[in-house]
């Protein structure tokens, strides 16, 4: 009866041990935590579109760029990876989208997101 007990704690330990080691790396990947300070050297492609009230992007056509200070840190990083993946487009957004790390988009986020 004890060595059955104990199987079954060892088998159990060791399924819960292989779901973490398959999983622990997609869920951490989902909560990065951005850093805005981390940011501040990687907006500089962002500024000459974002950070102009009432700008508007000529290409492909007229476009009215968002402004996204203070926009909630998740849509941001949502959309930039919907930008990246090709789910939303605007070749500009695209472009600079697929350059960015997860990490990237996380502090960009946060960046803008701390913003008012």
């Amino acid at each position: 009866m004890k060595l059955r007990t104990n199987l079954k704690r060892t088998v159990f330990a060791l399924a819960v041990t292989a779901f973490c080691g398959i999983a622990g790396p997609a869920l951490a990947a989902d909560a990065l935590v951005g850093d805005a300070k981390a940011a501040v050297g990687k907006v500089s492609m962002c500024i000459g579109c974002h950070g102009i009230e009432g700008y508007k992007a000529s290409f492909p056509e007229v476009y009215h760029v968002p402004m996204i200070a203070g926009q909630h840190a998740e849509y941001i990083v949502t959309a930039l990876q919907e930008y990246a993946s090709g789910d939303r487009t605007f070749p500009t957004m695209e472009a600079i989208a697929q350059t960015l790390s997860p990490q990237d988009m996380a502090d960009i986020a946060a960046y803008y997101s701390s913003l008012k």
